[in-house]
């Protein structure tokens, strides 16, 4: 049984494993095709949180495979009703594989440690891995093979950054960050992702100019997340000159493409005019959760080793 809680959790041969099984399950999709993989198979998704893309393309993808998807709502009193040891032995007795959508990150490595089936990280305060593999794979669409390209992060060192962090290491990606000093990574989160992603070329700086200029990708997410609301305004001024606009872009290499998480704050982190632009593919990224996830779900319950 196999867990992914971080990108940690995968090597570089098992990420580029999971990208061909990705590839394949993608090419037959496109072709009118739901390969049957996982026949009588059953995801619990358990959210603490909102989402769109994260509960959409799990349930749609393992649908596709031939298994079935089930949303836990507020009525199985996740954290309330009985200890979270109790709720995972019993949970996994029902299911093959639960996604989990946290506040803290602590909640979910509490759950999986009491699970007897497969769990997967599907967002917490400290990562998302899933976001970040279809992140990855969506570049290999664009520009073959990764290693040796520059992404550029532009903004929070946040969860997503964390785990896109972890993966660039992983596939041979250079990352550059720009980021203003007091929201960059403080030194237990470098030193776990060096710890996890030991060769990856990682530089950080507060100019976003000099960390597009030889990026084939830009990319951005909210300067607030969930559970910084109250945070907004200052980080609004804090994170001023690190919009993704059409000047910035103009910096980066010719073709560099544009790309975020979503949901975006258009007008803040970037502008509509990119977001909406030739260089991006948020749209192309977005879609590609649901085929990364099954090649997750594909390669995490044996269907395809």
């Amino acid at each position: 049984m196999r867990n992914l809680i971080t990108l940690a959790d995968f090597d570089a041969v098992e990420v580029d494993r999971i990208f061909s099984i990705t590839e394949d399950l993608k090419a037959k999709y496109r072709k009118g095709l739901r390969e049957s993989l996982l026949p009588g198979r059953v995801m619990a998704l358990l959210f603490e949180k909102q989402s769109l893309r994260t509960r959409v393309s799990f349930e749609a993808g393992m649908i596709q495979l031939g298994g079935n998807a089930m949303f836990l709502g507020p009525e199985v009193g996740f954290g309330r009703r009985e200890s979270i040891a109790d709720f995972g032995h019993v949970l996994s007795q029902y299911v093959d594989v639960i996604v989990v959508r946290v506040n803290r990150h602590e909640t979910l490595q509490e759950l999986a440690k009491h699970c007897t089936c497969s769990v997967i990280n599907g967002l917490t305060d400290y990562a998302h891995p899933c976001q970040a593999m279809a992140d990855l794979y969506t570049i290999r669409e664009l520009v073959g093979r990764l290693e040796g390209h520059t992404f550029a992060w532009i903004g929070d060192a946040n969860n997503v950054a964390r785990s896109i962090a972890v993966g660039c290491g992983k596939v041979g990606m250079k990352m550059i960050m720009a980021t203003p000093e007091k929201h960059q990574f403080d030194d237990e989160s470098l030193e776990w992702i060096k710890r996890q992603a030991p060769d990856l070329d990682l530089t950080i700086t507060t100019d976003p100019v000099e960390a597009v200029r030889d990026a084939v990708v830009v990319y951005t997410d909210v300067w607030a997340s969930m559970g910084q609301e109250n945070e907004r305004e200052v980080r609004r001024r804090d994170f001023a000159d690190y919009q993704i606009n059409a000047k910035l872009l103009s910096h980066a290499q010719k073709g560099a493409v544009f790309m975020h998480c979503l949901p975006a704050r258009r007008g803040e982190e970037v502008t509509d005019e990119v977001i909406d632009g030739p260089q991006s593919v948020v749209v192309q990224q977005a879609a590609n959760r649901m085929h990364a996830q099954k090649g997750i779900l594909a390669w995490l319950l044996g269907a395809k080793g």
